[in-house]
């Protein structure tokens, strides 16, 4: 049906040129031929002829090829809006994998450092238990060594007091006292400072 439409276009195509060759001459006597009233006829007959062929043609090729192209943009574009969509909940998907990854591995961090902390404070008070025990034997010895230490000035001091309290007596009174007796004064003294 198409292919008739043309062919009969085709075929007023030489009439239309007929009238266009045969027009100046005659356009020259009578002015403007679209406000030639004699002419209005034949001009609304052209008219309505090809707004049906041009009608036609447009509705036939223009307008399916028109509405195609649309309907492929349309079916594109919708496509595309989905791809978006399942894009965005693969990347939320991602992001909350990601999120959650991440949590885990604060929580892991924040574990094996309480962990090392808690070890590292065991191994301290260990360490402090060692030392404390240590320093507590050191102590001991130390303590005992002061009072060995002592108790041999104790008995250095009686000797040397026993000593001095001859010299002195003897220096006093120019006479050597008698040892037993010295002695005995020397520890009855030091027998009431010890009290």
């Amino acid at each position: 049906m198409m292919r008739q439409l043309l062919r009969g276009a085709a075929a007023l195509m030489p009439l239309g040129a007929l009238a266009v060759l045969a027009g100046p001459a005659g356009a020259a006597e009578r002015g403007m031929p679209q406000l030639n009233i004699s002419d209005f006829t034949p001009q609304l007959v052209w008219l309505a002829i090809w707004f049906v062929i041009l009608y036609f043609l447009m509705s036939k090729l223009g307008l399916p090829r028109i509405k195609a192209a649309m309907e492929a943009r349309k079916r594109r574009r919708e496509d595309d809006l989905a791809r978006a969509a399942q894009l965005k909940a693969e990347a939320e998907a991602a992001s909350a994998a990601y999120q959650k990854a991440l949590s885990d591995a604060r929580t892991q961090a924040m574990a094996t450092i309480k962990a090392s902390a808690d070890r590292m404070a065991a191994e301290a008070a260990e360490q402090q238990r060692a030392l404390a025990a240590e320093l507590g034997e050191q102590i001991g010895a130390a303590e005992r060594r002061i009072l060995e230490s002592k108790q041999q000035a104790l008995a250095d001091i009686r000797s040397v007091a026993v000593d001095v309290g001859r010299s002195v007596v003897e220096k006093l009174t120019g006479s050597v006292p008698d040892l037993g007796r010295m002695t005995a004064a020397v520890d009855q003294s030091l027998a009431g400072q010890a009290r």
